[in-house]
């Protein structure tokens, strides 16, 4: 297993982590995985014989349940693994019960904190944007979990990248804690981060982990053209990570799948493998409804694509380049920084 810094922080995660969202299966969660805590114990033991230190859980799946499931297969083990959770979404009842105010931070954390069985979060992360919501509150309460012990390190997910250089620019105007992370959608058939949100990590020394780097599962190889699978998310009413141009998705795994037929590995693998090779990245969360999916995955680390390899699936899964990247590629191609090829290249 390889282990990459986060961010700027001091802090080293595996390459490869475990996504709990498959944890519980409660309400609209059941369309992801329903795993109890026994296979949620077998997940986490393979993944500790591979390597990987950080578990990745939210206050919403299914309703804390997956905190929970996570609080007790940690029992004994806390020590040799980060946890990494979050809050943002509707978790209480009322108008208050959602948000990045002081309010539903301070109430969420405390939560998380009864059900994970923990007194410390390594790492805690706005599950998303709240625009009307002042920065000032949020980054200070952030701040003030840190300097309390409660919180070690803070991250974001799914923001626009000016609401992250906003949050930035904020935290260090104020001398507060600076995200260390953020957590985003980035796959072969989804490279819309590429546009903004990755470069602005690369530049600003932010720490990227990508959540449902397989689509949805749809970088397994189980989903082909003319063809589906008995059972998977994208069977259901599950609308997560959205497909725009299916033709284009099975041009990506019919390529994965000749890819890892040469390696003599499973098409996650090399769609993993892929992601890991791109600028930023601190970590890849794969999800799993059971033992055997995950030891599936877990390999991806280690996994050495060719250049060639690489170069085959860029130019096939690449997106077109939006105004102003398709100008800066024909004009000032000669003056780009690192963060500027993340997608100009």
């Amino acid at each position: 297993m390889q282990y990459r810094q986060l961010g700027r922080s001091g802090l080293r995660v595996s390459a490869v982590s475990l996504g709990t969202m498959t944890f519980g299966g409660l309400g609209g969660f059941s369309n992801v995985g329903a795993t109890d805590v026994a296979e949620a114990r077998r997940i986490l033991d393979r993944c500790v014989e591979a390597g990987v230190n950080l578990v990745d859980t939210a206050d919403i799946y299914s309703d804390g349940v997956s905190e929970e499931i996570v609080g007790e297969i940690l029992k004994g083990r806390r020590h040799e693994l980060l946890v990494a959770t979050k809050c943002r979404f509707q978790s209480e009842p009322g108008p208050n019960g959602a948000g990045s105010t002081r309010h539903h931070i301070v109430r969420s954390v405390e939560a998380s904190l009864r059900r994970l069985g923990t007194d410390y979060i390594d790492l805690y992360q706005l599950h998303g944007w709240d625009g009307q919501t002042n920065l000032e509150e949020t980054l200070s309460t952030l701040d003030a979990l840190v300097k309390q012990g409660k919180v070690r390190y803070t991250g974001c997910s799914n923001y626009s990248a000016w609401h992250l250089m906003k949050a930035l620019a904020t935290s260090e105007r104020l001398g507060l804690e600076r995200f260390a992370s953020q957590q985003i959608y980035w796959s072969l058939i989804g490279r819309d981060a590429e546009v903004e949100l990755v470069p602005a990590a690369v530049d600003q020394g932010v720490g990227i982990l990508v959540w449902s780097p397989l689509a949805g599962g749809l970088l397994t190889g189980k989903y082909r053209r003319g063809s589906k699978p008995a059972e998977g998310r994208h069977l259901t009413d599950w609308d997560e990570p959205p497909v725009y141009d299916e033709d284009k998705v099975y041009d990506v795994v019919d390529a994965l799948v000749e890819v890892a037929d040469a390696h003599g590995v499973p098409p996650a693998q090399v769609a993993l493998a892929w992601l890991l090779t791109r600028p930023g990245v601190s970590s890849v969360i794969v999800g799993a409804r059971n033992e055997q999916q995950v030891t599936g995955t877990l390999p991806a680390a280690d996994l050495q694509l060719s250049t060639e390899e690489i170069a085959r699936l860029d130019k096939l899964s690449a997106p077109p380049l939006p105004y102003p990247l398709w100008h800066q590629a024909k004009t000032v191609r000669d003056r780009l920084s690192e963060a500027d090829r993340v997608l100009i290249g």
